[in-house]
């Protein structure tokens, strides 16, 4: 099933949006012309007497510039895609079809085309019919879409070159990391979720063996298994659909495949504590997005590991850049040290009534802390700047460092500092 998450981030979305609008708006602007004799238009302010011939040459003029520039810019678009793709990675590609700027750019020229077309058909000459009929007011609001899309075309310019700037996509990269790690460590844990700690404070039978981790197979389950139609990564589950089916059902569902598994079609994806009907089954099945790429909105690996891609490729002897992965390094730190300080993930979503429905595992802080490390301990030997950035990290972290995690990351201090010795 296509999220909405999905649909909104693809490039046709905002477009069809403003074309349909535009398609409207240029009917009721003609009904609007046709109802309002030719003498009173002429008196308004702004609004100059037009000829049909006038009429035809501005929104044709208007509409095959939009058209023009919509497919100018938007080679440009892709050549910068392409450019992205070789340098930074090609996971990051997604981060540009899910600018809403750009899906904007697209949707004001093609919408703006669209509407010339539709307000043109209606101009007609004494030759043409009857009687000769000119929408006034329908082709100057053509005119002034098209001022208007000039200026986009100058934001356009303007945004594409800064979009390109390795510290604005290192920028919405992280906002997708901060997104996430707020959904699955978040500050004030709302009434529908249970964290980690809630779940030591409540210290009963019950809380136990509900907050049991997610089984990695289905061997031995007694209840229902939700198997997977389709290949790909799990994308996205919908956390009140699934807490809904289950309350309705009187049940507690484990989910096996977390966002950012690969699954095959079979692999189970719910795990439910008791028998469900084929209803149920196939609702909960809808709840679980399924597509052929990571996406970071719920998978908190992948959007750690886009911001370690970057620096990655930044090391890269083709690259040789390591100050980029020295900021990305630096960026992480926003995350990871305040998730370091405390982690109280998220282990279970609730219902209305505050009971556990749907129980998850995320990754903990410790793996992808030390993912991240491992990372640059393989791909910075021989950069001393990258490792005193890592050492840097690692500081901070021990810093404030709960006795749990007191010298967890000693042994990678300890190499760091022996491989810019040995230089």
């Amino acid at each position: 099933m296509m999220s909405l998450t999905r649909v909104r981030e693809s490039f046709w979305f905002l477009p069809a949006v403003f074309a349909l609008a535009a398609l409207v708006l240029a009917e009721v602007l003609v009904t609007v012309d046709r109802s309002i004799p030719s003498s009173t238009t002429a008196g308004l302010p702004l609004l100059g007497a037009l000829s049909a011939s006038g009429g035809r040459s501005l929104l044709s003029g208007i509409g095959s510039s939009m058209l023009t520039v919509a497919g100018t810019s938007f080679s440009i678009t892709i050549s910068v895609l392409a450019t992205t793709s070789s340098t930074y990675g090609p996971r990051l590609v997604r981060n540009f079809m899910a600018d809403r700027s750009n899906q904007l750019v697209l949707a004001a020229f093609t919408s703006t085309f669209l509407y010339c077309i539709v307000v043109m058909r209606t101009v007609h000459t004494e030759v043409d019919d009857a009687s000769a009929f000119v929408p006034v007011i329908a082709v100057h609001v053509a005119v002034l879409l098209g001022v208007v899309d000039v200026g986009v075309l100058v934001f356009f310019i303007h945004h594409i070159a800064a979009s390109v700037q390795i510290t604005s996509l290192q920028a919405r990269v992280l906002s997708d990391l901060r997104a996430v790690a707020a959904t699955v460590w978040p500050d004030e844990p709302g009434d529908d979720v249970r964290t980690e700690s809630r779940g030591r404070e409540a210290g009963s039978a019950s809380a136990s063996a509900s907050a049991a981790p997610p089984r990695s197979d289905d061997e031995g389950v007694g209840g229902a298994v939700v198997r997977a139609s389709a290949d790909g990564y799990v994308q996205e589950l919908a956390w009140p659909q699934l807490c809904r089916v289950a309350a309705r059902e009187d049940v507690v569902v484990e989910v096996v495949a977390m966002p950012g598994r690969y699954v095959i079609a079979g692999d189970a994806l719910v795990v439910a504590r008791a028998s469900l009907g084929s209803g149920a089954v196939q609702e909960l099945r809808r709840a679980v997005t399924v597509g052929a790429a990571r996406t970071p909105h719920q998978d908190v690996e992948f959007a750690l590991q886009q911001l370690v891609e970057i620096a990655v490729r930044g090391l890269a002897s083709g690259s040789n850049d390591p100050y980029t992965a020295v900021s990305a390094l630096d960026m992480s730190a926003g995350v990871l040290v305040p998730l370091w300080r405390r982690s109280d993930a998220v282990v279970a979503h609730r219902d209305d009534r505050g009971r556990d429905r749907v129980l998850v595992r995320w990754p903990t802080v410790e793996e992808l802390t030390l993912s991240v490390l491992d990372t640059v301990r393989t791909y910075a030997d021989g950069q001393p700047a990258v490792q005193e950035a890592a050492l840097r990290l690692i500081a901070r972290l021990d810093e404030v460092a709960p006795p749990s995690r007191a010298g967890l990351l000693d042994e990678h201090a300890s190499a760091l500092r022996d491989s810019l010795i040995g230089r």
